[in-house]
Protein backbone atom coordinates (compact mmCIF):
# COMPACT_ATOMS: atom_id res chain seq x y z
CA UNK A 1 0.00 0.00 0.00
CA UNK A 2 2.58 2.68 0.66
CA UNK A 3 4.23 1.75 -2.89
CA UNK A 4 0.51 2.05 -4.48
CA UNK A 5 0.75 6.12 -2.66
CA UNK A 6 4.37 7.22 -3.57
CA UNK A 7 3.42 6.24 -7.32
CA UNK A 8 0.34 8.29 -7.21
CA UNK A 9 2.39 11.29 -5.39
CA UNK A 10 4.86 11.03 -7.50
CA UNK A 11 2.56 11.16 -10.67
CA UNK A 12 0.59 14.56 -9.06
CA UNK A 13 3.90 16.02 -8.34
CA UNK A 14 5.09 15.89 -12.04
CA UNK A 15 1.60 16.73 -13.79
CA UNK A 16 1.27 19.67 -10.70
CA UNK A 17 5.04 20.92 -11.85
CA UNK A 18 4.57 20.40 -16.08
CA UNK A 19 1.56 22.54 -15.41
CA UNK A 20 3.29 25.15 -13.74
CA UNK A 21 5.30 25.72 -16.87
CA UNK A 22 2.04 25.39 -19.16
CA UNK A 23 0.37 28.00 -17.08
CA UNK A 24 3.25 30.68 -16.51
CA UNK A 25 5.29 30.57 -19.70
CA UNK A 26 3.04 28.47 -22.75
CA UNK A 27 -0.49 29.69 -22.78
CA UNK A 28 0.41 33.38 -22.76
CA UNK A 29 2.84 32.57 -25.87
CA UNK A 30 -0.09 30.42 -27.80
CA UNK A 31 -2.19 33.64 -27.14
CA UNK A 32 -0.19 35.77 -28.75
CA UNK A 33 0.88 32.93 -31.76
CA UNK A 34 -2.98 32.43 -32.63
CA UNK A 35 -3.82 36.50 -32.32
CA UNK A 36 -5.68 36.49 -29.19
CA UNK A 37 -3.67 39.47 -27.67
CA UNK A 38 -6.96 40.51 -26.38
CA UNK A 39 -7.46 37.48 -24.53
CA UNK A 40 -4.23 37.53 -23.18
CA UNK A 41 -4.65 41.12 -21.58
CA UNK A 42 -8.32 40.15 -19.92
CA UNK A 43 -6.30 37.26 -19.01
CA UNK A 44 -3.74 38.99 -16.92
CA UNK A 45 -6.34 41.28 -15.56
CA UNK A 46 -7.83 39.25 -14.25
CA UNK A 47 -4.98 37.14 -12.55
CA UNK A 48 -2.27 39.50 -12.33
CA UNK A 49 -0.02 37.36 -10.74
CA UNK A 50 0.67 35.79 -14.24
CA UNK A 51 3.04 38.79 -15.01
CA UNK A 52 5.26 37.95 -11.55
CA UNK A 53 4.84 34.46 -12.23
CA UNK A 54 6.24 34.83 -15.96
CA UNK A 55 9.05 37.15 -14.55
CA UNK A 56 10.66 33.52 -12.93
CA UNK A 57 10.10 31.40 -15.96
CA UNK A 58 13.57 30.37 -16.16
CA UNK A 59 13.62 29.61 -12.50
CA UNK A 60 9.88 27.17 -12.99
CA UNK A 61 11.50 25.30 -16.04
CA UNK A 62 14.14 24.29 -14.38
CA UNK A 63 12.65 23.49 -11.46
CA UNK A 64 10.43 21.56 -13.12
CA UNK A 65 13.37 19.60 -15.28
CA UNK A 66 14.95 18.16 -12.14
CA UNK A 67 11.90 16.98 -10.70
CA UNK A 68 10.91 15.49 -13.77
CA UNK A 69 14.12 14.05 -13.97
CA UNK A 70 14.02 12.58 -10.00
CA UNK A 71 10.39 11.53 -10.82
CA UNK A 72 11.65 9.52 -13.81
CA UNK A 73 14.05 8.18 -12.02
CA UNK A 74 11.78 6.77 -9.02
CA UNK A 75 9.61 5.51 -11.22
CA UNK A 76 11.85 3.60 -13.25
CA UNK A 77 13.73 2.08 -9.72
CA UNK A 78 9.96 1.51 -8.46
CA UNK A 79 9.33 -0.47 -12.02
CA UNK A 80 11.45 -3.03 -11.05
CA UNK A 81 10.72 -3.86 -7.82
CA UNK A 82 8.82 -7.14 -7.75
CA UNK A 83 4.99 -6.90 -7.13
CA UNK A 84 3.29 -9.22 -4.47
CA UNK A 85 2.61 -12.68 -5.10
CA UNK A 86 -1.10 -12.47 -4.07
CA UNK A 87 -3.17 -11.89 -7.16
CA UNK A 88 -5.30 -8.99 -6.21
CA UNK A 89 -2.60 -7.18 -5.11
CA UNK A 90 -0.08 -8.21 -8.36
CA UNK A 91 -3.02 -6.59 -10.40
CA UNK A 92 -3.31 -2.92 -8.22
CA UNK A 93 0.78 -3.38 -8.52
CA UNK A 94 0.85 -3.44 -11.58
CA UNK A 95 -1.91 -1.35 -12.82
CA UNK A 96 -1.02 1.62 -10.45
CA UNK A 97 2.66 1.38 -12.19
CA UNK A 98 1.06 1.70 -15.72
CA UNK A 99 -1.21 4.71 -14.32
CA UNK A 100 1.63 6.16 -13.11
CA UNK A 101 3.77 6.09 -16.32
CA UNK A 102 0.95 7.31 -18.35
CA UNK A 103 1.18 10.12 -15.59
CA UNK A 104 4.58 10.73 -15.80
CA UNK A 105 4.12 10.71 -19.79
CA UNK A 106 1.33 13.36 -19.89
CA UNK A 107 3.75 15.31 -17.46
CA UNK A 108 6.65 15.05 -19.84
CA UNK A 109 5.05 16.02 -22.92
CA UNK A 110 3.10 19.23 -21.38
CA UNK A 111 6.83 20.20 -20.04
CA UNK A 112 7.89 19.93 -23.42
CA UNK A 113 5.14 21.42 -25.27
CA UNK A 114 5.77 24.42 -22.54
CA UNK A 115 9.78 24.93 -23.13
CA UNK A 116 8.53 25.14 -27.14
CA UNK A 117 6.02 27.75 -26.95
CA UNK A 118 8.21 29.61 -24.38
CA UNK A 119 11.74 29.19 -26.00
CA UNK A 120 12.04 27.72 -29.29
CA UNK A 121 9.15 28.89 -31.02
CA UNK A 122 9.80 32.69 -30.10
CA UNK A 123 13.59 32.24 -32.24
CA UNK A 124 12.00 30.93 -35.35
CA UNK A 125 9.22 34.41 -35.34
Amino acid sequence: MFQKDNSFKIGMITLLASSSTLICCALPALFILIGAGATLASLVDFFPQLILISKYKIHITVSTAVILLIAGILLRKSSLLPCPTDPVLRDTCLNIRKKSKIIYKISVGIFFFASFFTYILPIYL
